[in-house]
Formats: C-alpha cells, structure tokens, sequence
C-alpha cells in the first residue's frame, strides 16, 4: 500500500519511512503540510499518518483541506497531547484514528493495517477468495492451504487487487504501488508481474480471478470474504 506520512519531527520520520518501507509499503514522507497537499495532488494513496503538531498550516488545517478536496483515504494522526479534547477535535475533523506519541511501533502498524482493512471492508486479516487464501498480517498467500511462493512485487499485486475486488485498478495505480520513483515507472514490468501471478495463481486448479479490462487495468472478479 501507499502510505503519505507528515511527520515534521526529522529522526521520526525517518523512523517511520524506514519500519514501514520494511513492512512493504511505498511511503511518502514529507516534513510539512503544503509538501503534502502537493504529494495527495499528485499521487494516489491508500492511507496518512498525520502529526497533528506541524509548522505552518496545522496537522488539523490539513485533514480538513484534504477531506474538503474530496480525498477519501484513512486518516490516523500522531500527537503529543495526550487530553480528549484534542483528539474528539482531530477525528471530527476528518481522521479515523489517533495514536499519542510516545509510542510503539507494533501498535501503530496493527491500527494501520486495520485502517486498510477496514477501508476495503474488511474485519479480519485473512481474505479468501475461493481456493485462495492472503494473511494480511504475514503477507503470505496461500491456494488450498499450501503456500504460494510469490516475490514481493507479486505479493503487492495480489494483495492490492484482492482489497480492490470488483473495481478496476489502472495499471499506473499498481506501478505506484511497486517504484517509489518515477524513472524507475515501467508500464511492461506490470505486465510481465501480472502473467507470472496469474500463472502461479491456476497452478493445477486453474483458478484464474484476474481479467484484464482493456485500456483501463486489471480486475480481481472473484468474491472476497
């Protein structure tokens, strides 16, 4: 997934970029909120860790400008005040979660991964569809109980077609899932990862989920649960 992180606090930054980058998500990194409003401007995300404590326009100014432009992703926001007051005004104002700084990092990774889940309507962290089954949690896709043996980009692929069933996903969406630079973008690449999926995929119970919609992406057809 595609994560935006504002964090101006430098080392945390870092900190998050790294761990999260380590779990398999793109991040997005940025110090302020007008990098931010640029970087949701330009780029599909799936979710943003907000510090409510920035300079220049606040963390809070931010969530609102985003909700007001019609961005729909999660929001959690990072704070340091710790009173209820602040954190009843950060979620009416457009996030979904909050997590108050200090903390660790196994909790903000489980509120994330729920955020995601949930976003895709989803409760729990092992999806079936079929034969297949994808833990969430170990980024781990299974056929029939037997575990499938995907590189990363394929396991990102699969998990973000299956959180997407029945909706179109542009191809330029799955390449910015897999490069977090634009020269390294190669339409073909998605191609060649799509086929050794699909064929990893049918393997002897020719279970094929993926369709490829012409001059618009791919769709995963089977029902996930």
């Amino acid at each position: 997934m595609k994560l935006l992180i504002v964090e101006d606090e430098a080392l945390l930054r870092h900190h998050l970029y790294t761990r999260l980058g380590e779990q398999g998500h793109l991040v997005d990194a940025v110090a302020s909120a007008e990098e931010a409003l640029y970087r949701a401007e330009q780029y599909h995300h799936d979710l943003a860790v907000i510090d409510l404590g920035l300079p220049g326009i606040s963390g809070l100014d931010l969530i609102r400008q985003l909700r007001g432009q019609g961005k729909q992703f999660p929001i959690l926001i990072l704070t340091a005040r710790g009173n209820w007051q602040d954190k009843v005004e950060g979620l009416a104002g457009g996030a979904d979660d909050y997590v108050v700084k200090p903390f660790q990092f196994e909790e903000l990774e489980a509120r994330l991964n729920a955020l995601l889940r949930r976003s895709s309507g989803f409760t729990q962290a092992t999806i079936e569809a079929g034969p297949l089954q994808l833990d969430l949690n170990r980024k781990q896709a299974s056929m029939q109980g037997a575990n499938l043996h995907l590189t990363a980009y394929e396991y990102r692929i699969l998990e973000y077609l299956m959180l997407h069933q029945q909706q179109v996903v542009p191809k330029e969406r799955l390449i910015e899932q897999l490069y977090p630079d634009d020269e390294e973008r190669d339409a073909n690449v998605i191609e060649v990862l799509v086929g050794r999926l699909r064929r990893k995929l049918e393997g002897e119970t020719g279970f094929k989920p993926i369709d490829t919609v012409r001059g618009q992406g791919y769709l995963f057809t089977e029902r996930c649960r």
